[in-house]
């Protein structure tokens, strides 16, 4: 699988922190591979106070929404809920990703999965959270508020 690394990701999101979060900043890759997909992230500005009091661990979902933009109660609320096109229980919905884990302010993580090939989340969000994801809660794992969004698009060749 490392050698679809070599090759052009299929889907992209640039990753920004909504109000208040600010100094986020990051980009998310999503490379086609056999059976499924390796997404490849990369997030900077991860806020101390935040790091500090989850362990340095960051719910990270795809969300079946298309836009990073909500209201006064929920500013990502337009994200929706996780992507689930199956009618799974959390934590098998195909959105439902690992934790990323960042080390002062950096957050770096690549998983692969076979819930999903980039060209269906493509018009979705990637979305991380204030706590880690608990694995168990219904339906989104008790992780907390969304600070951080991307809309996922298709790759263009001269976004690198």
């Amino acid at each position: 699988m490392l050698i679809e690394l070599k090759e052009k990701p299929t889907a992209t999101a640039e990753i920004k922190g909504r109000e208040g979060y600010e100094g986020i900043r990051g980009k998310m890759d999503i490379y086609d591979t056999y059976g499924g997909s390796i997404l490849v992230a990369e997030v900077y500005g991860m806020p101390k106070n935040v790091e500090d009091g989850c362990g340095g661990f960051y719910g990270f979902h795809i969300h079946e929404g298309g836009g990073c933009t909500g209201n006064a109660e929920d500013p990502l609320a337009d994200t929706g809920a996780h992507y689930n096109p199956t009618g799974a229980e959390h934590p098998c919905h195909a959105g439902d990703l690992p934790p990323l884990l960042s080390n002062n302010g950096v957050a770096w993580g690549a998983v692969y999965t076979n819930r999903f090939f980039p060209e269906e989340v493509i018009g979705k969000t990637i979305v991380i959270h204030d706590h880690p994801d608990d694995f168990h809660t219904q339906p989104s794992g008790d992780s907390g508020s969304k600070i951080a969004c991307g809309e996922i698009t298709a790759w263009e060749e001269d976004e690198r």
